[in-house]
């Protein structure tokens, strides 16, 4: 069977912020977004754009700055978004669970000179502002207009069209998310308007079903922030012209009564929530009828349980594979006869991929054997900001990607995710980098050494797991450790477990043996 996507064509790569101005030229009275009781149209969403960039523009951001977000799911994000956009400079979206450090550590590293800041996370930011002497604006989003400095203010004081910007879509960056990449602490991901348009024209040109349409009505619930939400959720419902409903904090009962008041047609989302909806009494068998299909995304999911939810919703359930630097699809299964559960699906178009071999990174695989995936295409980042040798590591001369992630192909061209190389831990979709965490670990007085793992966990994927060896005549409770690293992190990076030992395991050069860990762990779970 031949699964081979046509390529789409010649992809004449656009700014991103033409999704805005496309949309609205093309369909200027359709409701773009609705959040709570507000609801704003694609012109509605143009102006607004276009004003906050003469506001951003006024203040002296353009070509070449960026500019940070801390909101969660809003109107006002994609607002900000492609405000910042139209005004020439990049978006540098941060994840809004997190606490001061990680802020001022992404603040630092993007050298953000303004940062738009939701209300209900004001109190974060400028403690992370004191740290990051980058940053000299702060712009509030409040329902408080008449502000002239604040988010509202500032895009009704404004007058006028943006001055124009020459944009080069291959070269100018769009977005700058960031990632823990295959190993260690958050990089910069340079993602130009190039690799974002590509991964919008590879996601919705195919003519499949598992594609979102101009009638479709999307749900907002994955973080905006988060390149899934970035790429798949928003700036795909605005190449369509279809309708996106915003939600905040997830709640299941809120998102099952969104989906049915609104009758959500297309649901990407992350298996967590598959696992939910798969056990919640909240939802009876087939009562979500206006679901053409699912597609889960951010952590494998077993073929069990991909069928067990698709027999619960009586709905398509399918499964797609991305990574923040790949824009981030790069895989997704069909929704006909051709699906195959438990596999990520063969290529999406235009995208080349290998599997070698995870000693030297350089033999190519035959199909069937485990192998670490590379890929080359369009949508693929153009390395991390200001780190030349983790683009290295991650990135070849010829323009091969690592992903860090071990795979198989089958005859079929179908491809399964069945390890990671990489030592990243994956949290309900979320990257939790352990250095991150043995870093802090090791502040607290009574830790001599430390190593975190990835722990199996059946909600979430993997929970964090750390391995702590105490100071001689130091005395500390698990508890204690867990509190002192969870007051320091977002919630989604936080300790779960702890367990006590006399020595880290450890090569001859003093490297941390992780993977010793992690299958003594397996071990004693499969035991």
């Amino acid at each position: 069977m031949s699964v081979a996507r046509p390529s789409l064509g010649k992809l004449t790569p656009e700014p991103v912020q033409r999704l805005v101005i496309d949309a609205a030229s093309r369909w200027p009275h359709k409701v773009a977004i609705v959040d709570d009781e507000r609801k704003v149209t694609f012109m509605e969403l143009d102006v607004y754009t276009d004003r906050l960039a003469v506001a951003l523009q006024g203040i002296g951001v353009g070509k070449g700055d960026f500019v940070g977000i801390l909101a969660p799911n809003c109107i006002e994000f994609e607002v900000g978004f492609f405000g910042i956009l139209k005004a020439g400079a990049t978006v540098t979206t941060i994840n809004s669970g997190y606490k001061e450090r990680e802020i001022a550590a992404q603040l630092n590293a993007s050298g953000a000179p303004v940062l738009i800041v939701h209300e209900s996370l004001i109190e974060m930011a400028e403690a992370a502002a004191k740290d990051t002497p980058s940053v000299k604006r702060l712009i509030v989003i409040n329902d408080n207009a008449d502000d002239p400095s604040s988010f509202w203010g500032m895009i009704d004081a404004a007058e006028g069209q943006p001055t124009p910007v020459e944009i080069d879509p291959i070269n100018d960056l769009a977005a700058l998310p960031f990632s823990s990449g295959t190993t260690g602490m958050n990089k910069g991901v340079m993602l130009s308007h190039e690799n974002l348009h590509a991964n919008v024209r590879q996601l919705a040109d195919r003519g499949e079903g598992n594609a979102v349409v101009h009638d479709d009505v999307v749900l907002v619930h994955l973080p905006l922030f988060h390149i899934y939400g970035m790429t798949v959720l928003m700036q795909q419902a605005l190449y369509v012209g279809a309708t996106q409903i915003m939600m905040g904090r997830f709640d299941m009962s809120d998102f099952l009564s969104l989906i049915q008041y609104h009758g959500v047609t297309a649901l990407y989302t992350a298996p967590p929530v598959g696992v939910a909806l798969s056990q919640t009494p909240l939802l009876k068998d087939n009562s979500l009828p206006s679901l053409r299909f699912i597609m889960f995304g951010a952590a494998p999911m077993s073929a069990e349980l991909q069928l067990r939810i698709a027999a619960r919703l009586g709905c398509i359930v399918i499964q797609g594979y991305g990574l923040t630097e790949t824009s981030p699809v790069t895989h997704m299964d069909f929704t006909d006869e051709r699906m195959k559960p438990g596999s990520i699906g063969p290529m999406l178009p235009d995208i080349e991929q290998r599997v070698v071999d995870m000693e030297t990174g350089l033999i190519d695989l035959g199909p069937n054997e485990l192998g670490e995936l590379l890929m080359r295409g369009p949508n693929i980042m153009r390395g991390y900001y200001n780190q030349p040798e983790a683009t290295a590591a991650a990135l070849d001369a010829d323009g091969w990607f690592y992903t860090g992630d071990l795979v198989k192909i089958d005859e079929d061209g179908y491809v399964y995710v069945l390890d990671r190389k990489k030592e990243l831990i994956k949290y309900s979709g979320f990257q939790v980098p352990p250095a991150e965490l043995e870093g802090i670990l090791l502040e607290h007085p009574a830790v001599a050494d430390v190593a975190v793992i990835g722990k199996e966990d059946l909600e979430h994927g993997e929970i964090p797991k750390a391995f702590v060896v105490l100071k001689a005549g130091s005395a500390a409770s698990a508890r204690e450790l867990m509190d002192f690293v969870g007051d320091k992190v977002a919630t989604f990076k936080r300790v779960r477990e702890i367990e006590f030992m006399d020595a880290i395991p450890k090569n001859p050069s003093g490297k941390l043996l992780r993977r010793v860990l992690v299958e003594r762990e397996r071990a004693k779970n499969n035991g």
